[in-house]
């Protein structure tokens, strides 16, 4: 018999293994760095990853051909061409605010546990990231090094 924890292809399969929510973020930048954690990731994942890119032909479509992500993970692209800026304003959509709304629209509505132990990886541009992180930590209510960013970002989270 398998643990709970442990992560092989039995394991995955069986009702009782505990699955622990993800929400990953990118954006063009990062692609690279997005994939090296998809492909560290068990099987049996579950989560949201959201990739923010600058038009459509980034994406080709469903956008999860390309992709590797485990079966149980949904993947949404933001298109920053087919969304507007600021309400009123007239703008375009700036990098990083459309992963900001989703981001923390998906936040609001899914880290409503005590004790969610979502695993928090955020690897867009640095203002969109900085934006997120404020958010998840002042309004959800996430412990700051519970969020992994880059480490060049400087922002006070785990690495």
């Amino acid at each position: 018999m398998t643990s709970s924890t442990e992560h092989n292809a039995a394991a995955c399969r069986a009702s009782r293994h505990t699955r622990v929510q993800h929400l990953i973020t990118a954006d063009e930048s990062s692609l690279a760095e997005l994939e090296a954690l998809l492909a560290t990731l068990p099987i049996c994942s579950t989560g949201r990853v959201f990739i923010e890119v600058p038009d459509a032909s980034w994406f080709g479509g469903d956008g999860q051909d390309d992709l590797h992500v485990p079966s149980r993970m949904v993947v949404t692209w933001l298109d920053r061409a087919a969304r507007t800026g600021a309400p009123g304003t007239g703008r375009t959509c700036a990098p990083g605010q459309a992963l900001v709304r989703a981001v923390t629209a998906w936040a609001d509505e899914m880290l409503c546990a005590d004790d969610d132990h979502t695993r928090i990886f955020l690897l867009g541009g640095y203002l969109g990231t900085a934006d997120i992180v404020d958010h998840l930590t002042a309004r959800s209510g996430v412990a700051a090094d519970a969020i992994h960013t880059p480490e060049r970002f400087g922002l006070a989270t785990a690495r």
